[in-house]
């Protein structure tokens, strides 16, 4: 390109490179999303048709970027860990989250129709993301046991206060207060003496979330995040419902953070 006088305005862009060697991870979260999912007639405690769209659209960002070896996602978010060794777009962090964020939203949209067939959106939705690197492969894991633990933390209670409110006839500020200050314990008894429900007999896409996984057989995907690829198969992403957060998982798929026991 030629040079012109007006490029000295390019020496103010940030320079927003993360720090090479650590682990980063983008997670998409709603904005706004509870009055979103009202408005849309969202079914409570849990809605399939919008839990299988948000991994839908999470398959897309990982065939869009190879770098992406793991996606973990539950309610309204979905965590994308990178490779620690990735140079997409030269690790400059606002290319990588803005094209992340944008691709992900652009595929909840586009894909809509095909999990809500008779609820057209009245208006988009909006999803706010941020970028956290992770120095080791321990504080990673550690990270996404986190996000496990708060979708169980979460979806217990909710499952216990739609329970009130839908069978047991309470309002919803009464069933907040009924469950002020109740345990795990306590809340499963509810569950099980009141309502007859096992948690533990809950679909685990509510209890654990949904992991997503490249398949071992799958064709490394070429480009380098340029979206190009976009003829692979979603089917080359796995999606599970398992426990993340003990030793079971890693040990079956030691190819997703490698062998390194340093990072």
């Amino acid at each position: 390109m030629a040079k012109s006088k007006f490029e000295y305005v390019k020496m103010f862009e940030l320079a927003d490179a993360m720090l090479p060697r650590c682990w980063p991870v983008v997670r998409v979260d709603g904005r706004s999303f509870h009055r979103f999912a009202d408005v849309h007639k969202f079914h409570k405690p849990n809605d399939d048709r919008s839990l299988n769209l948000m991994s839908c659209a999470a398959s897309h960002v990982m065939r869009g970027f190879k770098d992406v070896v793991l996606a973990y996602g539950q309610s309204d978010e979905y965590s994308f860990v990178f490779h620690k060794d990735c140079n997409l777009y030269n690790r400059r962090e606002s290319k990588i989250l803005s094209t992340v964020l944008s691709l992900f939203t652009s595929r909840f949209v586009f894909h809509w129709p095909e999990f809500f067939p008779t609820i057209p959106l009245q208006y988009p939705p909006s999803f706010d993301a941020r970028i956290v690197l992770y120095p080791s492969r321990r504080i990673l894991r550690d990270y996404l046991s986190w996000r496990q633990a708060d979708c169980h933390i979460n979806n217990l209670y909710n499952t216990v206060f739609w329970a009130l409110v839908q069978q047991g006839g309470m309002t919803p500020a009464e069933a907040q207060l009924r469950l002020k200050g109740t345990l795990a314990g306590d809340k499963n008894e509810i569950l099980f003496s009141q309502f007859g429900i096992n948690y533990n007999n809950l679909p685990q896409l509510y209890r654990k979330g949904s992991v997503l996984i490249r398949r071992e057989c799958s064709p490394v995907v070429d480009g380098g995040g340029d979206l190009s690829n976009e003829n692979l198969a979603v089917s080359d992403v796995q999606g599970l419902n398992v426990d993340i957060i003990g030793e079971d998982f890693w040990k079956e798929h030691p190819q997703i953070l490698g062998d390194d026991d340093n990072n």
